[in-house]
């Protein structure tokens, strides 16, 4: 094994007990809830990520992915709670934000093309900090810069001319 490998492997270690914890403390809530889902464990770079999928599930996403944000944060808690470390556990429902990634993705590299157009600055409408990172990253991607600009709940990404 290299020193990179063995250094990664107690990390690995505790993100793949955080998705254990997670899926735990899940299981529990569809069962009090009545849902039925089937739980997806991986490690996603540096985050534990947990997808739940089945039928029926839209009232786990709410409008705008609100639930879902909301169930992350009671989760991220629950492994706080047998961990004691602070989670960054992605949460995911029916593939809500798999397909969210996409449509930020493909929105950021058209405002990309605008801004390149005109030379002008351009705001998004307000996102989770979540979703502003995805837009940052896809910005970064594409040769711009982007900043969030605003407070919570109506902060936003600004892409920024070269």
């Amino acid at each position: 094994m290299t020193e990179t490998t063995e250094a990664a492997a107690p990390a690995l270690k505790l993100l793949e007990r955080e998705g254990d914890i997670a899926a735990d403390y899940l299981e529990g809530l569809l069962d009090i809830a009545d849902l039925d889902g089937d739980l997806d464990m991986d490690v996603d770079g540096n985050r534990a990520a947990v997808s739940i999928v089945g039928a029926d599930l839209a009232q786990l996403v709410g409008d705008h992915g609100q639930v879902l944000d909301a169930l992350q944060e009671l989760t991220r808690l629950a492994v706080y709670r047998e961990t004691g470390e602070r989670s960054r556990l992605i949460l995911d429902v029916s593939g809500f934000r798999a397909s969210r990634r996409e449509v930020l993705t493909a929105l950021a590299s058209e405002v990309v093309a605008r801004v390149k157009e005109s030379g002008e600055k351009e705001s998004l409408k307000a996102m989770s900090a979540y979703e502003r990172k995805i837009v940052h990253d896809a910005v970064a991607a594409a040769g711009l810069t982007s900043e969030s600009e605003g407070a919570e709940p109506r902060r936003r990404v600004v892409v920024l001319p070269a």
